[in-house]
């Protein structure tokens, strides 16, 4: 994949930086393998919004990806590259030797044509899925399960690769992006390779429209509200002082301690980059 750039006959081509999409092999996804997705604007189940600035937006479908590999012992060719609009990775279309078709996260590196398989008996390449028992200390690994059989949940975004550094009995010890180190059980799975699409974080929308296409409503500062709309509003002027950045509900913004004493830590051996002890 590569950043397209555009010459800045419009001010918002100026810094406009998108994808050029050259990895994409197949435009249409695979009708038996999507589902509908109805959008929420951010409400729950109550209708209460408890995600601001959501709403509008494309309307798209779901892509229904295969997290848990659970194909044991059979062959996948690699029969296309998809863009997926709701996830910063691209998906590959598989087609095992059975004609069964799945998708899977798009490792860097996959090609169309390429050969897959998960299980205990394959082998370490780019693509497979494996129990972390099985994979070499130091691979990069993606799509990380934290329960056997649950499917992968860590390690998903486009770029991303975590580093299996050693095993313990049953827990094997996973330094994660964020610098965390976790004991994660050697029986559980993961994919090897890095998440394709690693150029994501130098896209640049250019324009509030995009930014509405994904669906994203506009925000409006705290210290741009009245005080009794935020807690850092009001005052004569900019003035933007008598309150540390924090929510409308006084959540601290700007790295205060938001993590419950009672959730249990006990799995994770080193803290994350930057967090204050």
């Amino acid at each position: 994949m590569g950043i397209k750039r555009y010459k800045p006959v419009t001010p918002s081509l100026r810094f406009t930086r998108l994808p050029d999409f050259s990895e994409i092999t197949k435009t249409k996804p695979e009708k038996s393998l999507t589902a509908g997705l109805k959008k929420s604007g951010g409400r729950n189940v109550a209708g209460r919004m408890t995600a601001r600035r959501r709403g509008g937006g494309a309307k798209r479908k779901y892509r229904i990806i295969d997290f848990k590999r659970g194909k044991d012992g059979v062959e996948a060719k690699v029969v296309a590259i998809e863009y997926d609009p709701n996830r910063s990775a691209r998906i590959a279309l598989l087609e095992y030797t059975d004609l069964e078709k799945r998708y899977i996260l798009a490792p860097a590196a996959l090609k169309v044509g390429d050969a897959v398989m998960s299980g205990e008996g394959a082998e370490p390449k780019v693509g497979n899925c494996l129990p972390l028992a099985k994979i070499p200390l130091g691979v990069p690994v993606h799509n990380i399960e934290l329960r056997r059989n649950e499917g992968g949940v860590l390690v998903r975004s486009a770029g991303l690769s975590a580093t299996l550094m050693s095993r313990e009995g049953k827990y094997a010890h996973v330094r994660l992006p964020s610098g965390e180190i976790r004991l994660i059980p050697v029986m559980c799975r993961a994919t090897i390779g890095e998440v394709g699409n690693a150029d994501h974080g130098s896209v640049s929308l250019g324009k509030a429209g995009r930014a509405r296409w994904l669906g994203r409503r506009p925000k409006v500062r705290g210290v741009a509200m009245n005080p009794v709309d935020h807690p850092m509003g009001g005052g004569e002027g900019k003035a933007s002082g008598g309150r540390h950045p924090c929510s409308p509900w006084g959540k601290l913004a700007k790295g205060g301690k938001t993590r419950k004493k009672s959730k249990p830590t006990s799995h994770i051996v080193k803290a994350r980059k930057g967090k204050r002890k």
